[in-house]
């Protein structure tokens, strides 16, 4: 299983380094469009190689995905965490009240069901 993860690895890391290889090219990024720029005064830019731009939208889509489920899944987190401390609550119920059925009853019977 190792070695599969090794080559998935070395193959994708192949896949990248092509793709940073064919989109050398230089692209200029605007903050705002142009009309807009000029309206407002804020006229950034900056220039990037394409391969930076597609791999930090890939990773930015990432960042913002997880997030997003994250934040969806916090009722299922909520929920059980609930149930779990439920389950404690029964277990810490039900070893109380078999102490107290074990005191009723005689010493040897105790033992006997203690055992089994």
């Amino acid at each position: 299983m190792r070695y599969i993860r090794y080559a998935f690895l070395a193959t994708l890391g192949v896949v990248l380094i092509s793709i940073a290889l064919a989109n050398r090219g230089s692209v200029t990024l605007n903050l705002l469009p142009d009309p807009l720029a000029q309206l407002s005064g804020m006229h950034y830019s900056i220039s990037l190689p394409l391969f930076v731009v597609i791999f930090g939208s890939i990773i930015a889509g990432l960042m913002i995905g997880f997030a997003w489920e994250w934040m969806r899944e916090y009722k299922l987190r909520a929920a059980a965490g609930r149930t779990e401390r439920e389950l404690q609550q029964t277990k810490r119920e039900v070893r109380r009240l078999k102490g107290k059925q074990e005191e009723d009853k005689d010493e040897v019977l105790a033992l006997l069901e203690e055992a089994s």
